[in-house]
């Protein structure tokens, strides 16, 4: 069977440097939520949009402001702005974001609740979300890399469970100890929809894919293995049966001492860590991984800037040099980040 077709990748981008084995002491880079309240053109979009979900699923208005970042700094790549929910709500779910609330759904708790996801209704918008890839694909610079994203299954399910953030996911936790088969049920139907997902943005565009399982963490290892692992596994197979040369980087949030074991057994081309993982452990456990391994500056110390903020990226870059490696933050960047910190992180790290 003939693979899907996609727009022909873009001749040099230095985010697939490091995972082509290419090393350099002024590593790429990108940073997680790059595109949000901290910029002052993002709030004026977002204005102009009215809610949150009506910016994800407007694809002129969600290109512009993945853009907005690039402009400012010259990432080595951009990220598609979108949002992990945007899979349950297009199951059907119903999603809706509350000011200072969060995203709010309506609860899944048992199989019983499983009747009322659709995953044949996905694709309006899903296609949405590919236009603004196809649209970025166009408008992006030569020389910059667009990533695709979606949430790993057992994040996600998270939220579809309790219903909003949780502090401990108990509910999630409860229902996969007391129910395992019908749990996962649930994660069958996030991984199916979740490649369908990620391959309509390698078909629209996407060089590189993330997978983010922000809640990966709050799991002992055996749950690990069965809610993280194999189900990230299973999307990473799904993907590079059409497309195996798409890198793929996981992010389990969290995972820690897990995370070698993480790798090894998902078949991801990178690592996203997190602010707990030591730099001298991303560059001496993973030297003879064949795996690209990122991160991890405290999104806190962007906020602080000066030199606290600088003695800390040039430790990371001394440590990662010479590694497979992206410069990036341990999580995403938040909203009372100054925007000069940004400017003054992109010149460190490149060293200008």
């Amino acid at each position: 069977m003939a693979k899907p077709s996609r727009p022909a990748p873009k001749p040099s981008l230095r985010l697939l440097d490091p995972f082509k084995g290419v090393t350099s002491s002024t590593p790429p880079i990108w940073l997680m939520r790059q595109a949000g309240r901290y910029l002052p053109e993002y709030r004026e979009v977002r204005a102009k949009a009215g809610g949150f979900l009506d910016l994800c699923y407007n694809p002129a208005l969600a290109a512009e402001v993945t853009l907005q970042p690039i402009r400012r700094y010259g990432f080595d790549a951009a990220i598609l702005f979108a949002d992990i929910l945007l899979v349950p709500d297009a199951l059907g779910q119903g999603l809706r974001f509350a000011e200072g609330e969060g995203p709010l759904l309506d609860p899944i708790t048992s199989a019983s609740d499983l009747s009322r996801l659709q995953p044949s209704a996905t694709r309006p918008k899903y296609a949405l979300v590919a236009e603004t890839v196809a649209r970025l694909r166009q408008d992006l610079p030569k020389e910059t890399a667009l990533i695709g994203f979606c949430g790993a299954p057992w994040t996600v399910a998270t939220y579809m469970v309790e219903g909003r953030g949780s502090k401990d996911h108990a509910a999630a936790r409860f229902w996969a100890y007391r129910d395992r088969e019908g749990f996962q049920k649930l994660i069958d139907i996030l991984v199916e929809t979740s490649i369908d997902y990620l391959g309509q943005q390698v078909k629209a565009g996407a060089d590189v894919l993330q997978i983010f399982d922000t809640w990966a963490g709050v799991l002992p290892d055996d749950e690990l293995d069965r809610w993280v692992v194999e189900p990230t596994k299973r999307i990473v197979e799904g993907i590079k049966a059409s497309y195996p040369d798409v890198p793929i980087i996981g992010f389990p949030r969290g995972a820690g001492a897990a995370a070698l074991w993480y790798v090894s057994e998902t078949g991801v081309d990178g690592l996203g860590c997190d602010t707990t993982m030591p730099p001298y452990m991303m560059g001496e456990t993973f030297q003879d991984e064949p795996v690209v391994v990122q991160g991890n500056l405290d999104p806190l110390l962007l906020v602080v800037g000066g030199d606290a903020m600088d003695e800390r990226v040039d430790e990371i870059l001394e440590l990662m040099d010479g590694k497979r490696f992206i410069f990036n933050l341990g999580h995403g960047i938040v909203p009372q980040t100054p925007p000069e910190n940004v400017a003054r992180l992109v010149e460190r790290v490149r060293g200008s």
